[in-house]
């Protein structure tokens, strides 16, 4: 037999489901066995429940909505709300099972504007609480509701990216070395970006159950974008070949798109949880980081005629998250599908700052490292420094 006859035998994958089929065993085995079940009686529960958010969906009534992150079911027995218990109904059983959600709705005469602590405690007495700041009534999923956060979207993400686009004519028209000024510009907008992306991330990991592993949802989302970007740019690609000037600008926009699903999100959890001060600030704020995200866009096509269909496409992909981001967290903000979300734009968006970089390389071999363009990337990070200190959330 052949060496190529014995790689496409079905034999190989007779050995490969060989180890598998072993570690099943040893886990069957240890299942069954269980030598650990000897300290249960001895050791308390480990028990991890997390209150994910609090909504308040009509006056005089608060809902609680909780997930267990342990590795064991937890049962919980009371609620409190202000150091009073507090009687609830659950949407199933008391007992939670692991990486499982329930809610609890309370009869509460809440008022709106006023913060409250609420406790949960299970059955072996350990507590869990949550802070709510401000108590206000949570929007439903209706047509009023689906227009404004889509409008704040709007305002926020889709036209302002739009706008930015229309530095393209300019851009058309300026000498060489500030084109490459404009994409180390660009480079300075994006490095902001993805740092800013990143904070963004840790902070709502924090409030991610243990069971769900934080760490492991921004590492899937980081890899998985730089992987995934760079092999859609190697769609279509020759060997030996560039990235075209027109494919990096759209891998620009769809890291740009991943980031304002997070902007999104923020803003439209922000206004149905009541946790937000001057709320026009917020989407004024958005707006201005992503009209200059506009300009980083067409940066990389300033020596081209791409037709005028693209324009609209990059606009769409770079601006219309920040539309869904809004919906998603004015109705079901989720701090697990945040952090993923939020992790895969900043992957994203590290790996459009590894393709505008080498588009300079090309056509200019000092690359950023000339005085012209370091001031550009420097003047990158002071404009979106000033942008972000118009969002105050």
């Amino acid at each position: 037999m052949s060496d190529n006859e014995k790689k496409k035998g079905p034999g190989r994958w007779l050995l490969a489901a060989i180890p598998l089929v072993l570690l099943a065993v040893m886990v069957a085995v240890f299942m069954r066995a269980d030598p650990t079940s000897q300290f249960e009686a001895a050791f308390p529960p480990v028990e991890d429940l997390t209150i994910e958010r609090v909504s308040f969906p009509e006056p005089g009534l608060m809902r609680v909505h909780v997930v267990n992150g342990g590795p064991q079911p937890v049962t919980i027995a009371q609620v409190t709300v202000d150091d009073a218990f507090w009687r609830f109904r659950l949407d199933g059983d008391p007992t939670v099972a692991r990486l499982r959600r329930t809610t609890l709705d309370l009869d509460y005469p809440w008022v709106d504007g006023e913060p409250h602590l609420i406790r949960v405690v299970t059955s072996t007495g350990a507590t869990f609480e949550h802070e709510v700041a401000v108590a206000t009534q949570s929007p439903r999923v209706n047509a009023q509701y689906l227009s404004t956060f889509g409008l704040l979207g709007l305002y926020a993400g889709v036209l302002p990216v739009l706008i930015g686009l229309m530095w393209y004519p300019f851009l058309r028209r300026i000498d060489r070395k500030w084109i490459h000024f404009y994409l180390s510009l660009t480079v300075g907008l994006l490095t902001f970006l993805v740092v800013d992306a990143f904070e963004h991330t840790l902070e709502a990991s924090a409030m991610v159950p243990e069971g769900f592993a934080a760490v492991g949802l921004i590492s899937l989302g980081l890899v998985g974008a730089v992987v995934g970007l760079r092999a859609i740019g190697n769609l279509g690609r020759g060997k030996g070949e560039d990235t075209s000037a027109l494919t990096v600008a759209y891998m620009i926009a769809l890291g740009i798109g991943l980031h304002n699903l997070g902007e999104g999100l923020a803003i439209g959890a922000a206004y149905s949880l009541g946790e937000i001060a001057l709320g026009s600030f917020l989407v004024i704020g958005f707006a201005l980081h992503n009209t200059t995200e506009g300009l980083a866009i067409v940066a990389p096509i300033a020596d081209e005629r791409p037709a005028l269909w693209h324009f609209g496409a990059m606009g769409v992909i770079a601006g219309l998250p920040t539309v869904f981001g809004a919906w998603v967290g004015g109705f079901s903000y989720s701090p697990t599908a945040a952090t993923f979300f939020l992790a895969l734009g900043a992957g994203a968006i590290i790996q459009v700052i590894i393709e505008v970089t080498k588009l300079v390389q090309r056509s200019w071999p000092k690359g950023l490292f000339t005085p012209l363009n370091a001031l550009g990337l420097i003047l990158g990070l002071v404009v979106m420094y000033g942008t972000a200190l118009m969002v105050t959330a």
